[in-house]
Formats: structure tokens, C-alpha cells, sequence
């Protein structure tokens, strides 16, 4: 039996909607991130107190490594900033470079720890990921929405278990208080299309 041009219609509507992006779920809107590893491209301060010559900045390397005074290369990528100071504490440590070193790194640019707002806004771009920072605040960021950009139709894309999942986000209905907005983490993806004329 021949479908009227409606049903078929609805029938393309629902597999579009079944194929493409994932309702974004409890878990992604309350999602908290955990601290982020180091990764190549981050700069970061390493502070030995009481030892101004071994207090430096360093950009980790392609290879997820400093060079380190009196270590050399210093593996840090994927270890958060705790971890590299107790790392290299421990370096200092064993080669009797220091009895007991008091030795703290803090993050001064992450590559991890930033968002990209892409599409449909006055200014598309990559931006740095404030604490508390959600969809609506990146794309205001980014200038807010163009004439054109079909603002419930938004998407964002994240990693999730290893691999990558993209989910849909009611940006009007949520700036219109009809539903929660949804926090970011870093590395996320948020893509927001044209409207279809």
C-alpha cells in the first residue's frame, strides 16, 4: 500500500531523529569533570620551595615530557598537577639532589581545558573552560547566535567511555527556564547548525 507524502514524512522525521544525536541525559547535565591530566602543549610552573633555581616554567613537550634540572626528562603527560610535583619530589628525592623537597606545579595555559563553540555564532572559536561554565554561557562567548542558527537544534559533542557521542541541546528552552542547562568539560564540542529554509 502506497504511504501518503505525510506519513512518509513523519516516517523520515523519526529515523533522522533515531540515527543522529542522543538526548542528552541525566548523568552528561550533572556530570562534574575530574581533574584533567597534563598533555602536550600545556605550559606549567614547577615551584621547589626554598629553591629559586630549580622554580621554572615549561611547556610539556610533543613526546608528554619536561627537562627537567638534574632529572632530564621528566614524563608528566596524563598525570594530574599533584602527580608531577610528587614525581618530581620523589626524582629529587632518590638522586640526593634534596633531602626533603617541597615541590608544587601549578597549570598556567591547558590545552585540555578548553571548549570549542563552532557553527552558527558570531564568533566561532576555541576558549578556555571557566569552573561552572556551561552551553549557554560558551556560546555567549562566542557572540551569541546568528540571524540564521536554529538554536534548538544545537549540538554537543563529548567523550564519553573512550568514544565520542553527540547530543542535542534545547538551547532556547533552556534560555526560555524550560530546561536545565548542561555544564561542560574540557575538550567538548558545541556545533550550532543553520535553520533548513
Amino acid at each position: 500500500m502506497a504511504r501518503s507524502p505525510r506519513v512518509l514524512l513523519i516516517t523520515l522525521g523519526l529515523g533522522f531523529a533515531c540515527g543522529g544525536a542522543q538526548q542528552v541525559p541525566t548523568e552528561i547535565r550533572e556530570s562534574h569533570q575530574a581533574p584533567p591530566g597534563l598533555s602536550a602543549g600545556d605550559i606549567i610552573e614547577v615551584r621547589v620551595f626554598g629553591e629559586e633555581q630549580l622554580t621554572a616554567k615549561y611547556r610539556v613537550e610533543q613526546d608528554g615530557t619536561i627537562d627537567f634540572p638534574f632529572l632530564g626528562r621528566v614524563s608528566v603527560e596524563g598525570r594530574t598537577s599533584r602527580e608531577a610535583a610528587a614525581l618530581i619530589a620523589d626524582g629529587l628525592r632518590e638522586r640526593e639532589i634534596l633531602t626533603d623537597p617541597q615541590v608544587t606545579v601549578f597549570v598556567e595555559e591547558s590545552n585540555s581545558l578548553r571548549v570549542s563553540v563552532m557553527g552558527a555564532v558570531a564568533r566561532p572559536g576555541t576558549f578556555p573552560l571557566v569552573p561552572g561554565m556551561t552551553v549557554v554561557q560558551a556560546i555567549s562567548m562566542a557572540g551569541g547566535f546568528t540571524a540564521l542558527a536554529n538554536q534548538n537544534d544545537t549540538i554537543l559533542t563529548r567523550r564519553v567511555d573512550g568514544g565520542v557521542r553527540r547530543f542535542p541541546v534545547p538551547v532556547r528552552r533552556i534560555s526560555d527556564g524550560r530546561e536545565p542547562d548542561v555544564p561542560l568539560q574540557g575538550g567538548d564540542i558545541i556545533f550550532v547548525p543553520e535553520r533548513a529554509f
